[in-house]
């Protein structure tokens, strides 16, 4: 079970004498990093057994028991318009976050690690990036070798959104 452990680590990114930054939770899907404000992540979950919701919508892979809770569970490949894993649906983690008062369980191949970055390094979306993606981004970090994307959680989980693009 040493591999449902996510090790947290922070990475001090830029030059710590810089006043404003924001610690960011870092995910994988379809090899491309995704980014949630640490204050927004409830916790990180390994796979887990998710039961179908009848005429829920495309993304909604389902819901889970968390602790007595019930939390729908979000395809977030599905979400974010990429092909399915090899493997399938629920063979990745989860990063559970808080919405208007719910839980959900936003399905990702991989956690990452804590990312502490600065606002200055901050950019606007590109103009490149998918139009799905910019609608629910608030930016993005260009890191070493990879493109982080930040999530604003209001807008993934707005699911009329979803629907009218």
């Amino acid at each position: 079970m040493a591999n449902d452990l996510v090790t947290r680590r922070t990475t001090e990114i830029t030059d710590p004498s810089t006043e404003a930054s924001q610690q960011y939770v870092t995910v994988f899907i379809a090899k491309q990093m995704f980014g949630f404000p640490v204050l927004d992540v409830h916790d990180v979950l390994g796979p887990q057994r998710i039961t179908r919701i009848p005429l829920a919508p495309p993304e909604v892979a389902g819901s889970l028991n968390l602790r007595g809770r019930i939390v729908t569970a979000v395809d977030m490949r599905r979400r974010l318009g990429l092909p399915q894993a090899e493997g399938g649906v629920g063979k990745g983690m989860s990063v559970v976050v808080e919405c208007q008062g719910e839980l959900y369980s936003l399905m990702v191949d991989q956690v990452g690690e804590v990312l502490n970055l600065t606002h200055e390094l901050l950019e606007r979306n590109p103009a490149t990036l998918d139009p799905m993606w910019r609608e629910i981004s608030n930016g993005i970090y260009r890191l070493d070798k990879q493109l982080l994307v930040l999530i604003d959680v209001n807008r993934l989980l707005d699911f009329s959104r979803a629907q009218a693009a």
